[in-house]
């Protein structure tokens, strides 16, 4: 004999052998369950943990992005902003200084020809009293030689005045 057992004890189970092949069945899945599958499915709950651990971290890490990004945009607004008043402000201010700057060249002309209006009139008075006191010496002169020459009639005194006259113009 070949075989150690009966092959047709395969075929019709037997009671004691099926008793130590369930009694190994479940040693086998007492030990492999005690140092297989509980460390397989510790490391599976563990990795699973670390992988929602990770998209709760992504998930935080895009919150933060998102409200950096709009607080970014905020403050991006808030400067255009402020640069739109200070450029507004800036152009007040140009406006101010350019009108009050046209205003006081305006005194300031005004001034000017005032003071120029109040110079010609002094130099035109100072030239009329100058043709006067001139004239009066002119007259004066005439007269002093119409004395002094006794003349006999009209046409000679005529005569002696546009001859002083003339003489006059000349000197001057």
């Amino acid at each position: 004999m070949f075989f150690l057992f009966d092959p047709i004890s395969l075929i019709q189970p037997d009671l004691g052998f099926s008793f130590w092949t369930a009694l190994a069945f479940v040693c086998f899945w007492i030990i492999a369950g005690k140092f297989a599958i509980k460390p397989i499915v510790n490391s599976i709950e563990t990795r699973n943990q670390k992988i929602e651990d990770e998209l709760l971290s992504a998930q935080k890490a895009k919150q933060e992005f998102e409200e950096l990004k709009s607080k970014n945009d905020d403050l991006i607004k808030e400067a255009r902003e402020e640069r739109q008043r200070m450029m507004a402000e800036a152009k007040v201010d140009i406006d101010s200084f350019r009108s009050s700057e046209m205003q006081r060249a305006k005194d300031d002309a005004t001034k000017l020809i005032a003071s120029a209006k109040v110079e010609i009139e002094t130099q035109k008075k100072a030239a009329l009293n100058e043709v006067k006191k001139e004239v009066g010496n002119l007259s004066i002169q005439i007269a002093e030689q119409l004395v002094k020459e006794k003349l006999t009639g009209d046409s000679a005194q005529q005569s002696l005045i546009n001859k002083l006259v003339n003489e006059s113009i000349a000197a001057n």
